[in-house]
């Protein structure tokens, strides 16, 4: 085994430019590399959706945790923690430093505080997901509420993957899902040195419709269309954008609908990813007035440096 890389994290909601700083900072410094901490980068052809580098700046960077899976599998955080050990075990053989970019709450604990994440219950998890197609999201929280309060207070009442996955471990350990590892709501001592990037609130929203358009623009219908043929997870079929429009290709709204969905989604999902990282008082805040490149890779360069200074 190799010994760990030096870590540093850009981290912050959708739309804040995590991906254009690490990608600055990455090609200006040559042994940096880059690991994508998302939930949905993982998916083999979701790549507009995701705003997944492209394969020329994959090229000129390298990148890991990207197109591991095809999008008709699952892919649990206990899959994507292994492959993030993965991925420092090889950076550190090569005597690199790690920058980590991405804004999926739960997968960035996963891989900087290393949670004592549960074990899977398939049959349980496939009654579950039944009951959820049946009863609706509110049921099946309130459900949660009753076995879990911790857990229940930090899932959305109508993300019914995460309740799904929070009442499968309750059954099938027989413990609350909460009470695994640490706890969400602990912030021990982490080698990742956290630089979020923060914008004023009404700036980002327009930033984020501006990108949604962009995306449309770019081909996602027919990303999402191609992935139908092809076959979706739930998990996968759950994604920003990739839901809405799928509700369109069935006829069920209008593009004009579904894109405008997506643009109050997307805001939604922004604050919740603002609230989760808001919490962790080891993160950098670094807010952000006109270009995050110009504003924030300094900074991340200068982390990064100073990490192989005191090395």
């Amino acid at each position: 085994m190799s010994e760990l890389p030096e870590r540093v994290a850009v981290l912050g909601p959708t739309a804040s430019g995590k991906s254009s700083v690490a990608m600055a900072v990455a090609e200006d410094m040559s042994r940096v590399e880059l690991i994508s901490i998302d939930s949905m980068q993982v998916y083999r052809g979701m790549d507009i959706g995701t705003a997944k580098p492209t394969a020329v700046e994959q090229a000129r960077v390298p990148h890991h945790l990207i197109d591991l899976v095809d999008a008709s599998e699952e892919f649990a955080v206990a899959e994507f923690q292994r492959a993030y050990a993965t991925a420092l075990d090889a950076i550190g053989r090569r005597g690199h430093q790690a920058l980590l970019v991405g804004g999926t709450g739960l997968y960035h604990r996963a891989a900087i505080d290393g949670l004592d994440l549960p074990g899977e219950w398939p049959e349980v998890r496939s009654r579950l997901r039944a009951e959820a197609d049946r009863l609706g999201g509110p049921a099946l929280h309130a459900r949660l509420v009753a076995a879990d309060p911790d857990a229940a207070s930090r899932i959305e009442p109508n993300n019914l993957r995460r309740i799904v996955r929070a009442l499968e471990v309750c059954e099938g350990s027989g413990r609350r899902f909460s009470s695994f590892g640490p706890g969400l709501d602990t912030y021990p001592p982490s080698p990742v040195l956290q630089i979020g990037l923060r914008w004023d609130r009404a700036i980002l929203s327009v930033r984020i419709e501006q990108r949604v358009h962009r995306m449309v623009e770019q081909g996602l219908v027919g990303e999402v269309a191609g992935l139908v043929t092809s076959g979706l997870s739930k998990t996968a079929a759950q994604a920003l954008g990739y839901k809405e429009l799928l509700t369109y290709l069935d006829g069920s709204m209008s593009l004009d609908e579904a894109v405008e969905r997506i643009v109050v989604r997307t805001r939604q999902f922004a604050v919740r990813q603002l609230r989760w990282f808001q919490r962790d008082p080891r993160v950098r805040w670094v807010d952000i007035e006109h270009d995050p490149v110009v504003e924030a890779a300094p900074i991340v360069r200068d982390a990064l440096h100073t990490r192989v200074r005191n090395a």
